[in-house]
C-alpha cells in the first residue's frame, strides 16, 4: 500500500478545509436565515427579540462563506471557474439576498415605526432569496451540472427543501434563545417546518442516486452499503428525537438546546454523506481535486496563510458564542 506524499495530500487538506468551512456556514448562517424567514409570523415586539437573538452572530457567520469560496478560488482555480461559471445567476441572487438582509438589519433598528415594517419585509425577502438560491446551487452542484429536464427539477426540489430546513433550524434556535410566548410560538413553527423538511430530505435522498450514476455506484455497492446505512439511520433517529422533544415540556426548560444540537448533527451527517458521494471529485464526474488544484508550491504558501486565518476565525466564533450565550434580552442600539 503506497503512502501519499505531502504534495499529494495538500489538495485533500484544502478540500477538507473548504468542506468544513461551508458546513459551518450552512449551519450557522442557516439558523439566522431561518429566523429571517419566520419574521413575518411574529408581532413587532417579537421581531425585535428575534433580531436581537441573531444580532451578535449573523454577520460573522458569513465569514465562513467567504473562507470557503476563497479556498475554492485560490486552491482550486480550475474548479472555481467551472462552478461559478455554471452558478453565476444564483450566486448573484444569493448576494442580493444577503445584501438586502444586511441593509434591512441595520436600518430597521433606526427607522421610524412607519418604515420599520418595510425593512422587516426586506429582511424576510432577503432571507428567502438567499436560502432558495443556496438550495438551487447545492442541487446543481450535486448533480454535476448535468443537462436535461430532470436536473433542474432536482435542483428546484432542493431549492424548496433547504429553506424549510433553515426555517426549522431558526425555530429551534429561537426555542433555545427565547422564553415565554415567543418560545411557545417558536415550538409551533418548528413543528410546522419539521414535516416538510423530513419529506424533502427523504425525496432528495431517493432522487440523488437516480440523478447521479456516480453516487448510485458509491452507495449501493457491497459491502459499503452496510456501513453507510448508519448515516440515514442516525439521521432518522435524530429527526424523530427532535419531533418528540418539541412535544415535550423539556424544551421549555434546561433542555431547550437539544433540538438545535440534534439538527446540527443532521447537517453534519448530510455533509459526511455528500463528502463520501463526491470524493475525489471537486466537480463531480468532471474534475478531481488533483486536476483542479493549484501547484504544490502555491498550495504550501496558501496553507501558511490558512494556518493563521482559520484558527483566528474559529477563535472569534467560539468567543462570540460564549460571550452572548444564554437567553436573548431586549434589542438595544447605542
Amino acid at each position: 500500500m503506497s503512502v501519499m506524499s505531502f504534495d499529494s495530500m495538500l489538495p485533500v487538506i484544502f478540500m477538507a478545509l473548504m468542506g468544513v468551512a461551508m458546513l459551518i456556514y450552512v449551519v450557522s448562517d442557516g439558523y439566522d436565515l431561518g429566523v429571517g424567514m419566520l419574521m413575518h409570523r411574529a408581532t413587532p415586539a417579537e421581531k425585535d427579540v428575534m433580531v436581537a437573538s441573531i444580532g451578535p452572530f449573523w454577520d460573522a457567520n458569513e465569514t465562513w462563506l467567504v473562507l470557503g469560496v476563497g479556498i475554492l478560488l485560490v486552491a482550486f482555480p480550475k474548479a472555481h471557474g467551472v462552478v461559478l461559471g455554471e452558478l453565476y445567476l444564483p450566486v448573484t441572487l444569493m448576494l442580493v439576498g444577503l445584501t438586502l438582509r444586511g441593509v434591512a438589519f441595520d436600518f430597521r433598528v433606526k427607522a421610524k415605526d412607519t418604515h420599520k415594517t418595510t425593512w422587516d419585509r426586506l429582511f424576510f425577502a432577503g432571507s428567502v432569496l438567499a436560502s432558495v438560491s443556496q438550495g438551487w446551487m447545492l442541487g446543481r452542484y450535486i448533480s454535476g451540472f448535468g443537462e436535461g429536464w430532470n436536473y433542474p427539477v432536482f435542483a428546484a426540489a432542493i431549492a424548496i427543501a433547504l429553506p424549510m430546513a433553515y426555517a426549522l433550524m431558526g425555530a429551534t434556535w429561537l426555542v433555545m434563545k427565547t422564553e415565554g410566548e415567543l418560545q411557545e410560538r417558536a415550538i409551533g413553527w418548528a413543528k410546522i417546518a419539521w414535516g416538510p423538511m423530513v419529506v424533502g430530505m427523504v425525496l432528495i435522498s431517493m432522487a440523488t442516486p437516480w440523478i447521479s450514476a456516480t453516487v448510485r455506484e458509491r452507495w449501493f455497492a457491497l459491502p459499503e452499503i452496510i456501513a453507510l446505512m448508519a448515516i440515514p439511520l442516525m439521521t432518522g433517529v435524530a429527526l424523530l428525537a427532535v419531533r418528540a422533544l418539541l412535544n415535550s415540556q423539556a424544551v421549555r426548560g434546561a433542555e431547550c438546546w437539544v433540538p438545535f444540537v440534534l439538527l446540527i448533527m443532521v447537517f453534519v451527517l448530510g455533509f459526511l454523506g455528500l463528502a463520501y458521494s463526491i470524493y475525489p471529485f471537486v466537480v463531480i464526474d468532471k474534475l478531481t481535486i488533483w486536476q483542479a488544484a493549484s501547484s504544490p508550491e502555491a498550495l504550501k504558501v496558501i496553507l501558511f496563510g490558512t494556518c493563521i486565518s482559520v484558527p483566528a476565525i474559529a477563535a472569534y466564533t467560539v468567543f462570540s458564542y460564549r460571550v452572548f450565550r444564554g437567553k436573548t434580552g431586549e434589542l438595544k442600539y447605542a
